[in-house]
């Protein structure tokens, strides 16, 4: 054997021992210029433990302090970093860090659990980018997830979400929800409990719908206590928000966002054996009822209209009726909408701004002032706006134009602001209408106008009605009494002559009188 393979005595008695051969020598590292400031470099990555996160020691800066501290000549950054890169994590494991988390997986039973959170996009409205913010409400046993796009985050948001979200499903889960730490619904978080101290609306919006929160740690060690609506959020905007939108409004945001949820029913979630849809269908059932009632989201205020007839709200101005100016309106704020009531009577309504530090008017709030004032309709903010949104058409410039060519640069101004009052009780398309009509004719006076508009309206009713067959066609002869049944109905008393018979009787007793003295 030891000819044959031209091996030696102790190779042949060690494989004859063990098949296995024996593990190879480990040659003892060879000695570098570093090894006498290992210590050094060790005791400063300790001391990064409890140094704050953006002031820990870098490579350069070790190898710096090598050099200026320790004196450490003839050692290179190379063999610094080298050293770093294998003893940090090693420090980092002997002190408990570092090391990776086991989870345990879960089982959720249906229509007992579900998961919110908020998200922030980006949508192009109306041509500009801006950061909106997405709202998530998934079901933890189908995955069955309800979104809605808000213009913020705020509170209102918060609630309106939820109401479209229990809406959508037909129920409320029967065990808890899990929460972020979210201001909406926390105002203080007390230590490293899992006690939260909630806000008075929050616990007043869970009595109504019986919801029962459940708050994750705070930062980032609690993200995975709601991991799956975490990555439904991100799914989510991956796959629908790229690239990124292009809408005119929220609500047509929001229609979309509707079909991109009902289109989600025949996705399969990793291997489960069902599609959300199919698992959605046996959840449903268990889900606990809805209230009769909803919940009012909205957040009232009660702002001062200032000199400008304007309320600010979260740091947005918005325009409500002149004749307001000085008095405190209620303001009802919603995520996408506010409405501004004056002793309960609803005295405007807008659209919710982004960002901030804007401005929303409406030009007919101002009109009653521009009758007063009007050379300064042309420069107005209003005016300018109600052109960008389409309200205040060419039409309604080229006859102003012609209205002042005939009447001067102040009567026609007046007329057309006349015509701008006729709003009020006219359809806007039936009013621009009237000023082509008008303008064609040239009819330059507001009266004018609303003739031609009524016309266009009259003649919109007669298409939209009916049609009637020949016997009921047959009962209308007159077209006056088509005019009189289109009349409202008069519920003034009827007149009476008794006031006068006291001249009567006076005038009697005068006669009378007249014929003693004769």
């Amino acid at each position: 054997m030891m000819r044959r393979y031209n091996v030696g005595y102790a190779t042949v008695s060690k494989a004859v021992g063990s098949a296995w051969p024996e593990p190879r020598k480990v040659m003892p590292a060879r000695r570098t210029r570093l090894d006498p400031f290992k210590l050094a470099v060790d005791a400063m990555l300790r001391a990064d433990l409890d140094a704050p996160r953006k002031q820990r020691h870098t490579v350069t800066r070790i190898f710096h302090r090598l050099l200026d501290e320790y004196g450490a000549e003839g050692i290179s950054y190379p063999m610094v970093r080298r050293y770093v890169k294998e003893r940090r994590p090693q420090i980092r494991a002997a002190a408990g860090l570092g090391v990776d988390e086991a989870f345990v997986p879960q089982s959720h039973p249906p229509g007992m659990e579900a998961e919110v959170d908020f998200g922030d996009v980006k949508v192009r409205l109306g041509g500009e980018l801006v950061t909106c913010y997405l709202f998530a409400f998934r079901l933890s046993f189908s995955g069955r997830s309800v979104h809605r796009v808000f213009a913020s985050g705020g509170q209102e948001a918060f609630f309106e979400g939820h109401v479209h979200a229990l809406r959508t499903l037909g129920g409320v889960p029967r065990g808890k929800v899990r929460y972020d730490n979210l201001k909406a619904a926390v105002a203080q978080v007390l230590g490293f409990t899992r006690h939260r101290v909630e806000t008075a609306r929050w616990t007043a919006f869970k009595s109504h719908y019986g919801l029962e929160s459940f708050y994750c740690r705070p930062g980032l060690a609690g993200a995975h206590e709601k991991g799956g609506v975490e990555g439904q959020i991100g799914w989510y905007r991956r796959n629908h928000f790229v690239p990124v939108p292009e809408v005119a409004s929220l609500t047509e945001l929001n229609a979309l966002v509707e079909q991109w949820d009902a289109g989600d029913d025949a996705r399969r979630i990793g291997a489960r054996p069902h599609t959300v849809g199919e698992a959605f269908a046996l959840e449903r059932e268990l889900l606990a009822p809805l209230p009769e009632e909803e919940f009012e989201t909205g957040l009232q205020l009660r702002p001062r209209v200032d000199r400008y007839g304007q309320v600010s709200v979260r740091m947005n101005r918005y325009s409500v009726p002149v004749r307001l100016v000085g008095r405190r309106v209620q303001v009802v704020l919603h995520a996408s909408h506010l409405v501004v009531y004056d002793n309960g009577v609803e005295v405007a309504r807008h659209e919710r701004l982004t960002g901030k530090l804007r401005t929303r008017l409406e030009l007919d709030h101002y009109l009653e002032a521009l009758i007063r004032k009007p050379g300064a309709l042309p420069g107005a903010t209003a005016l300018e706006q109600a052109r960008a949104a389409g309200r205040f058409t060419p039409l309604h410039d080229a006859w102003w134009d012609a209205a002042r060519a005939a009447h001067g640069e102040r009567e026609g101004t007046r007329a057309l602001i006349d015509v701008l009052l006729l709003g009020r009780a006219i359809g806007h398309e039936h009013l621009v209408t009237g000023l082509a009509a008008a303008l064609r004719v040239g009819a330059l006076t507001a009266d004018a106008v609303a003739l031609e508009a009524r016309k266009a309206a009259q003649a919109d009713d007669e298409a939209a009605e009916p049609a009637v067959d020949a016997a009921q066609a047959a009962n209308v002869t007159f077209l006056a009494q088509w005019r009189l049944s289109h009349l409202p109905p008069d519920t003034r008393p009827l007149p009476s002559v008794a006031a006068y018979d006291q001249l009567l009787r006076r005038r009697a007793g005068g006669a009378r009188r007249e014929g003693e003295s004769g």
